[in-house]
């Protein structure tokens, strides 16, 4: 379950994240940030709290969770970022 559990969070991540900043991206590479958001998020989660996200028990941890929609929030901030300077 663990590469489907970071999909899965991934996803909600994603809509969470963007639902929060507002941006106006597509659904689709939304998901796609929000995924690389939530190993980002796991990432972070296994070095600070020794939670793994890609464990069964992971995916049903809150600090899994709070730390993947962190992630998220900070890929799509990149990503806001760095588009926004291409367009002006």
């Amino acid at each position: 379950m663990g590469w489907f559990a970071v999909l899965i969070l991934g996803i909600i991540a994603a809509v969470i994240a963007k639902l929060i900043l507002r941006q106006r991206v597509g659904w689709f590479l939304t998901i796609v940030l929000g995924v690389i958001g939530a190993l980002l998020g796991g990432w972070i989660s296994q070095l600070f709290f020794g939670e793994n996200l890609l464990d069964s028990n992971g995916f049903f941890s809150f600090v899994s969770w709070f730390w993947a929609v962190i992630g998220a929030l900070i890929v799509l901030a990149i990503f806001g970022a760095i588009r926004g300077r291409r367009r002006a």
